[in-house]
């Protein structure tokens, strides 16, 4: 349990990280706009692949 919150953690550190990267280094509004929305909808990916077997999903499907 403990290793599902470190992971969560590390990957909502990451998408921080990435946030601050792209306002930083990203001129076009619209492109930073698009950018950010991309790593919410990995960073969501990644938290819902580790949590989804918890929540009484079969691991193996696809």
């Amino acid at each position: 349990m403990i290793t599902l919150v470190i992971g969560i953690l590390i990957t909502v550190v990451v998408g921080a990280i990435l946030f601050w990267v792209i306002d930083k280094f990203c001129t076009e509004a619209r492109l930073a706009q698009l950018l950010k929305l991309l790593v919410v909808l990995v960073c969501l990916g990644s938290i819902v692949s580790r949590v989804y077997p918890l929540l009484g999903g079969d691991a193996s499907v696809p």
